[in-house]
Formats: structure tokens, C-alpha cells, sequence
């Protein structure tokens, strides 16, 4: 895989995303580390313009699902459905297969369908009445939810913890959302959005992004880090195992995506809040005095020594 590459599909997703050039990079890293992303944000700042980007820019199939109350688990991952003419029950596949999932509003939707995701997640398939189906490769879950508010729901933990990232869009800046007026008056910039590399060079990437070497001394300051959050008073929950796995994932992106086969301690602080701050759950001491995970997390890297 030539190194030009890694950075054309960020070129074409930056027409559209204006001023977001690290979240871009971020989402773009949890997928070459086979990773799922939430987007926790407010509506209008384009998540899904983001989600549709990547997969053109990618070549890839994109398919999004509303969450509402009335959504069910079938919506998500299909059913069998009997098919009179052929005298036997066949399997309808549900919006799951596909490169790119887009889950809008998943925290609007009930329980039961949030875990439906749980498998798809962590084992990329599916298992209907006992028959195990395989998705499509590359995959990745983009999931969008609002801020806590009327007719939505928290996530399970289990659930949140299956996300390689939590990131947050935000409003762009003047100068901007000033780009992206003027870009928006004559046509869409999607339309602009051409395809950089297909889903064969993903898998390919996916595979150079695994083979990025760690050192013993890099897993042990990740185990630190992670530990530090285990043993913090202002956190109930700290960073599981699956957090950890999901760090070292997302190091060894930044360091793909900065030209190196080898992970260095800036590839682990780069990406350390966007992996861990939706793991974490604070005492009540923290959520009494209004703090943050991502302030208690900079306060961790702040104090744990690299070595």
C-alpha cells in the first residue's frame, strides 16, 4: 500500500467536513483499527454528511437506520420470512449489511434494539434463529446520539464499551462555516466527493495498521495509564481490558497515519480521551463538583510518567 494512500481518503472527506480536520482524522483511525465510533452531538453539525463522505471517499456501501421507539431488533440484523412460493422460510437480511452502518439517534431507540448492535459489534455478524450470518468486510458502526434530554436513553455500559471512540463534532468555527456557505450555494459538496481508495485497500490498510509494532515499554505505559483510572476516587469504572485493546488499536493508527511502523507515547496521549472518556463512570464526589471524564483523563496523562 503506497503511503499516499492513508491520506486520500481525508483529502476527499475534507471537502465536505469544513474545520474538523481531527475529528475527520480520529474517525478515519477507528476504522482502520476495525473499531466503531459514537458521535455524541447536537443535530445540524454533520454527522451524517461525515458518515456519507467516508463511505464514498471509501467505496464503499452506506446504509442508515433512524432510531425511534419503534424500531426493532429485526430492523437491525433481519429475519426469516416464509416464502410461500418456495415452500420454505428465507433469510431477509437486515440494515447491518453493509460497509458503513449509520445508527442515527441510537439513544432513542429501545433497549432490546440497542443490544441487537452488541454482536454486530464485537463479532461481525449476525445470529438469527440459529444460523449464524457473516457481514461484509470492511464494517464499521457509526452511531449518533444526542445529549441527554426528553425521549432518549443512556446506553449500557457493555454497549459503550464497544465503541473504539467517542467524539463530538461541535459548531465549526467562523471562518469555517463561512467556506462552507459559500460552498453550499452553488451545489453539494458531496457530489464532489470521488472515490480514493476501495474496500480491498481498507482491508489492506486495516491489515499494515495491525501489524504496527508496540514495545514492552509502550504496553506497559498503557497499562499504567489504564490502571491509574482503575485506582482514581473521582471513577466508579475505569478502563476495561477492552479499553485497553481498543488504546493500543487506535496507537497504532495515529502512528500509520503519521508514516510509522511503530508506536511511539504521543501516538498513546493523540488518541487517549477520544478512546477512554465514554468508558469511564465517575463517583459521585466528580459528578457532585460538575467534573469531566476528559479533565480527570489530561489530570492522568499529566501524572503518569512515560517510562
Amino acid at each position: 500500500m503506497t503511503t499516499e494512500n492513508r491520506r486520500l481518503v481525508l483529502e476527499e472527506v475534507k471537502k465536505v467536513i469544513k474545520g474538523k480536520e481531527d475529528i475527520v482524522e480520529k474517525v478515519f483511525m477507528a476504522i482502520l483499527a476495525k473499531g466503531h465510533i459514537l458521535i455524541e452531538d447536537i443535530p445540524g453539525v454533520g454527522k451524517t454528511t461525515l458518515a456519507l463522505a467516508l463511505s464514498r471517499a471509501m467505496s464503499g456501501e452506506f446504509k442508515r437506520l433512524q432510531c425511534t421507539p419503534d424500531v426493532v431488533p429485526s430492523d437491525i440484523v433481519g429475519f426469516n420470512m416464509y416464502i410461500k412460493e418456495k415452500g420454505k422460510f428465507e433469510y431477509i437480511p437486515g440494515s447491518v449489511f453493509t460497509n458503513i452502518f449509520l445508527a442515527d439517534e441510537i439513544n432513542r431507540t429501545s433497549a432490546k434494539t440497542q443490544s441487537a448492535l452488541l454482536e454486530v459489534m464485537e463479532e461481525g455478524q449476525v445470529t438469527v434463529d440459529g444460523v449464524t450470518h457473516n457481514l461484509r468486510k470492511p464494517f464499521t458502526v457509526i452511531a449518533t446520539q444526542n445529549p441527554a434530554g426528553a425521549g432518549t436513553q443512556l446506553l449500557p455500559q457493555a454497549q459503550m464499551d464497544r465503541f473504539i471512540i467517542r467524539v463530538s463534532m461541535g459548531y465549526p468555527d467562523f471562518d469555517s462555516q463561512m467556506e462552507l456557505l459559500r460552498d453550499r450555494q452553488l451545489e453539494n459538496p458531496l457530489d464532489n466527493v470521488v472515490k480514493a481508495v476501495c474496500a480491498e485497500d481498507i482491508l489492506i490498510m486495516q491489515d499494515e495498521v495491525e501489524k504496527v509494532y508496540t514495545s514492552d515499554e509502550i504496553l506497559r505505559y498503557i497499562t499504567m495509564l489504564t490502571v491509574a483510572t482503575r485506582q482514581n476516587p473521582l471513577i466508579t469504572l475505569g478502563i476495561s481490558p477492552r479499553g485497553a485493546l481498543a488504546l493500543n488499536r487506535m496507537a497504532k493508527a495515529n502512528a500509520y497515519l503519521n508514516f510509522r511502523d511503530y508506536v511511539v507515547p504521543e501516538d498513546i496521549r493523540a488518541v487517549f480521551i477520544y478512546v477512554c472518556a465514554h468508558r469511564l463512570i465517575l463517583s459521585a464526589k466528580a459528578r457532585i463538583a460538575d467534573m469531566n471524564p476528559e479533565d480527570i483523563l489530561r489530570d492522568i496523562v499529566n501524572n503518569t510518567p512515560e517510562e
